[in-house]
């Protein structure tokens, strides 16, 4: 079913931890004469039930939530609901982030400090069933559409040393030995084209590696 094809209002779901970045987007939809915001939430299982219970038609979510993910939060909802359109409003411009989000069922990705300029015409391109990335995240993701993404336990090796954690603690920590750290580490170097695990680490938080998101 598209739910595009519906008639009447857009039928909105915010959900962002932030009540004045809620009451700030509840502004400009009050403006907009196409637009209706049924319902709010500030975690995301809260806004996995509040979709169920309103079904609208476009949500809008953050990916860092108290609970759990946005970026789980929309799978969750892409699962039981696969029409569902779902714009993601975030801080972070990492494409590894953006790919995570819209590998999830995201139709949108859409920065917070863009939401005045961009936001209205953002909900009603993926209410029509369009996709809308920022430029500057697209170029980013095709910049790094070939490169090897790390690994689960290179990204957990990544950490432990973001941390400052030594080889001999991050071994300890992970249960595995110092010279197989190193090999992870050798790894991510050569993965993130970085000079050394400080410059790894750089590089990784830009891009998303390190956030749970």
């Amino acid at each position: 079913m598209n739910m595009s094809a519906s008639s009447g209002p857009i039928r909105l779901l915010t959900v962002d931890d932030h009540p004045l970045l809620r009451d700030g987007i509840a502004a400009m939809i009050a403006n907009q004469p196409d637009m209706l915001l049924v319902a709010e939430a500030a975690t995301g299982a809260e806004g996995i039930e509040k979709f169920r219970m309103f079904r609208p038609d476009v949500t809008l979510m953050d990916l860092r939530l108290p609970d759990m993910s946005g970026t789980d939060s929309i799978q969750a909802i892409r699962e039981e609901f696969p029409a569902a359109r779902i714009i993601v409003l975030t801080t972070y411009s990492g494409d590894v982030q953006a790919g995570r989000a819209l590998k999830a069922g995201a139709y949108g990705y859409l920065l917070k400090s863009m939401v005045r300029q961009d936001l209205v015409e953002t909900i009603r391109a993926v209410h029509q069933g369009h996709r809308r990335v920022p430029a500057e995240i697209a170029t980013n993701m095709a910049e790094h559409a070939i490169d090897d993404l790390l690994t689960k336990r290179e990204i957990e090796v990544l950490k432990e040393v973001a941390s400052g954690n030594s080889n001999k603690i991050v071994a300890s920590n992970l249960s595995i030995t110092e010279d197989t750290v190193k090999a992870h580490m050798k790894n991510v170097l050569s993965k993130l084209a970085a000079n050394d695990r400080t410059h790894a680490v750089m590089i990784a938080m830009k891009r998303g590696f390190l956030d749970s998101c």
